[in-house]
């Protein structure tokens, strides 16, 4: 279990090293996406280079809006050098077009409430067709 230093770091140094909060190292822990870390006679958790640069990894995963489940398959394909990459590109493929779709949902709800706030007088008067589509009429 050796690190940089070539000893294992703690969890708050591995938290700081990965980018990622202890409570989050906790909960990736949890869902298994870490395997089992070692433990001092203490029962302070460890870690080792291995760990933080698979906390980076999970780190990255997210910050490109992969679910906990892609995490998990994109790790394990990660750590098997047998792998085939056309499992890696269609996970991210899939994510890809998923974020294609929201991204076209998001921007005809823009357009609408662009409409909607154009036609908006945003006066004095009670009338307001803003109101008056979130209402139905």
């Amino acid at each position: 279990m050796k690190t940089r230093s070539g000893l294992p770091v703690n969890i708050g140094t591995a938290a700081e090293r990965s980018g990622v909060s202890a409570k989050m190292v906790r909960h990736y822990e949890s869902l298994g996406l870490l395997p089992a870390v070692g433990r001092t006679d203490s029962g302070y958790r460890q870690y080792t280079d291995a760990d933080v640069h698979n906390l980076r990894f999970i780190k990255r995963s997210r910050d490109l809006g992969f679910s906990m489940a892609e995490i998990a398959e994109l790790l394990s394909l990660w750590n098997n050098r047998r792998r085939a990459s056309a499992s890696v590109k269609r996970i991210a493929q899939k994510h890809a077009d998923e974020l294609a779709q929201r991204i076209e949902a998001m921007q005809a709800m823009q357009r609408t409430l662009a409409h909607l706030i154009h036609c908006c007088q945003g006066n004095d008067r009670p009338d307001c067709p803003i109101l008056d589509d979130l209402a139905g009429y």
